[in-house]
């Protein structure tokens, strides 16, 4: 299976040529071009006010990405709420704990955070049972996620902050490219609402992410390419060595 051009939905990267899918491009001689599939749009703090969710009930905050941090805080500023300084935060990573520098004075013992992975992050919220936990969400929430939280009896409520929109994709004609790289269910979504008689065929899907393979496999398509995996824990890794077989007829 000849792969040459290649559609990978996220944003460029600021210098392609020095980056990993640079070297892909070289490498294996194929065309990567770059779009983002969706975008994030706030809730309005009126249309939040109708879920009647008083922040300052809440001891802690679940943040699952810098989008949740961003709204968090923008909600707070548009409704005039001042986040007391005994809020602790609860971040899925540490990158996403640092991001919170830009709205709180970063102070680690009210600051936690886990290793990327959700269930990490969910061992060191269940050494803290007994806070009350608001989890900024978007509408595509994983319900894996609530489950969870719900089998270990954290007491949480989920807040609506922001949506996934489908970007608009009429001027790419999806038929061009032979391979179509995802990293989230929106991506999934926005494919579906852009091209609602798109057929699979020959066409290889790749995808990064245990809730994007199931998006996949709901949508009826076949996916071809899976990361992470033990042994390709990245997308680049996992496209190297699908094109590798690819390039030796395998």
């Amino acid at each position: 299976m000849k792969v040459k051009n290649i559609l990978v939905s996220q944003p460029k990267p600021v210098d392609c040529d020095k980056s990993p899918y640079g070297d892909l491009i070289r490498k294996f001689n194929v065309k990567i071009e770059f779009r983002k599939f969706f975008k994030i749009e706030g809730v309005a703090a009126k249309e939040f006010r109708q879920e009647r969710i008083n922040i300052l009930d809440f001891t802690a905050i679940i943040f699952t990405s810098k989008h949740a941090v961003d709204h968090f805080f923008r909600i707070c500023e548009e409704m005039r709420i001042t986040v007391p300084d005994t809020m602790k935060y609860f971040c899925i990573s540490e990158s996403t704990a640092l991001y919170l520098q830009k709205y709180v004075l970063y102070r680690k013992r009210k600051i936690f955070h886990g290793k990327e992975q959700f269930q990490q992050l969910l061992e060191v919220i269940k050494k803290h049972k007994t806070e009350s936990y608001l989890l900024p969400c978007s509408d595509l929430l994983n319900n894996e996620m609530s489950d969870v939280f719900d089998e270990n009896k954290i007491n949480y409520t989920k807040a609506l902050m922001f949506e996934t929109v489908s970007a608009d994709l009429s001027d790419i004609d999806i038929t061009n490219f032979d391979m179509l790289v995802f990293f989230s269910p929106s991506g999934i979504k926005s494919l579906q609402a852009n091209y609602p008689n798109f057929v699979q065929g020959e066409t290889v899907i790749a995808a990064f992410g245990a809730t994007t393979h199931t998006a996949i496999k709901e949508a009826g398509l076949t996916l071809n390419i899976e990361a992470p995996s033990p042994k390709a824990p990245s997308m680049i890794m996992a496209l190297n060595q699908f094109l590798e077989k690819a390039a030796k007829g395998k």
